[in-house]
């Protein structure tokens, strides 16, 4: 009897495993073979790869012959898409998890035994990159590749722009005229500027000069702020144009310069909500001979260009329908990407960051609608 429960109690632990096994000294572990064939990363990675491949002449560009060997800007550019991609909060954050996440190892390129590297490694090489405009032309091939793939409209496009908040504080926001150096707050008591009026044209942020003063509303509190703007195709939703400007700036003179930049050739209607129904607007863009579909104010008012001839058409009720899609890149890269405050100061970093997060969402979208076989 006592036999027979002794083996019992055997065959119990055998079940259920042990825990304190000693750990192997060698692993021979293929990063290749741990990703699933089916994962969403391998048509992101292989198409990021396919658009950095067609860069390498300006990578040559941009380092000297001879010194030492540098992380390869590749390199730090998938590593950007990792970031707007998985949420990561900063630079040092990624590094850190750069040490155990096989994910990551696998999307790089690189092995369980190769070291990783540093977030200055970031910040030093980020002027070479906006020197040279790699985020551009890294945004333009991914682009490319979803015209080859016949993903992109060439005919109906969407405008729209998004409020991008500054990282500067209203503690730095100074009088123009102040000359007086050092910190602004070294106590930490915080800036009484109550009962004082604050306005682009008498005050200034000395961290963030370029971010200007804006409120959404009269109840809504004013902020620090650039402006994001936008160009979207009607047939995926990817976006074709991205540009950080001036809150001063105004959407529509924004929207303007980006189709005259751009320079569609093709274009025949645009799409754009309420913030975009202005005369001036709708005769520019009949100027260029473009059918305004931009959603009307109905208030009474006569907008030559957009009156009932252009609005009972079924390409209009279209055309609205499918601008919102532009929103749901808003809000994926204010969500996921981490934009919604921006992470540097200064309006080209913020821009160069935002080519790079849009980038990363034009390649999800992509990856959902034509997955590739790796």
């Amino acid at each position: 009897m006592s036999y027979a429960i002794r083996i019992a109690v055997s065959e119990v632990r055998t079940m259920r495993g042990d825990t304190s096994g000693q750990q192997e000294a060698f692993s021979y572990l293929n990063l290749e073979e741990r990703v699933p064939a089916d994962h969403p990363l391998r048509t992101i990675r292989a198409r990021a790869q396919a658009a950095l491949k067609r860069l390498a002449p300006l990578f040559d560009q941009m380092y000297a012959s001879g010194g030492r060997p540098s992380i390869p800007p590749e390199r730090l550019l998938m590593a950007q898409l990792l970031i707007a991609l998985y949420s990561v909060r900063s630079d040092r954050q990624f590094c850190e998890s750069l040490g155990w996440n096989l994910l990551f190892r696998w999307f790089l390129g690189m092995t369980l035994d190769e070291p990783g590297f540093v977030q200055s490694t970031f910040s030093k090489n980020r002027e070479r990159l906006l020197e040279h405009e790699v985020a551009p032309r890294f945004f333009a091939e991914v682009l490319r590749q979803a015209r080859a793939e016949k993903l992109l409209s060439e005919e109906h496009f969407t405008v729209d722009g998004t409020l991008i908040e500054s990282l500067a504080s209203l503690k730095s926001v100074r009088r123009k005229n102040d000359d007086r150096g050092g910190p602004i707050d070294p106590d930490n008591q915080g800036v009484d500027f109550h009962g004082e009026r604050r306005t682009n044209d008498t005050h200034a942020s000395v961290t963030d000069p370029e971010a200007k003063l804006f409120r959404k509303s009269r109840a809504a509190a004013t902020k620090l702020y650039f402006s994001g703007n936008a160009v979207a195709e009607n047939r995926c939703g990817l976006i074709v144009d991205f540009a950080v400007d001036d809150i001063l700036t105004g959407e529509r003179a924004a929207a303007l310069r980006q189709l005259t930049r751009r320079k569609f050739r093709r274009i025949r209607t645009l799409a754009g909500d309420k913030g975009y129904c202005t005369k001036a607007f709708i005769a520019a863009l009949r100027r260029r001979r473009i059918r305004p579909h931009i959603a009307f104010i109905e208030d009474g008012r006569r907008i030559p260009g957009l009156d009932r001839r252009t609005r009972r058409h079924a390409t209009y009720r279209l055309s609205q329908r499918k601008r919102k899609l532009i929103e749901q890149a808003f809000g994926w890269i204010k969500s996921v990407a981490g934009l919604r405050k921006s992470r540097f100061f200064g309006r080209a970093r913020t821009e160069l960051y935002a080519l790079i997060a849009m980038s990363a969402y034009n390649l999800t979208r992509m990856a959902r609608l034509r997955p590739l076989r790796t």
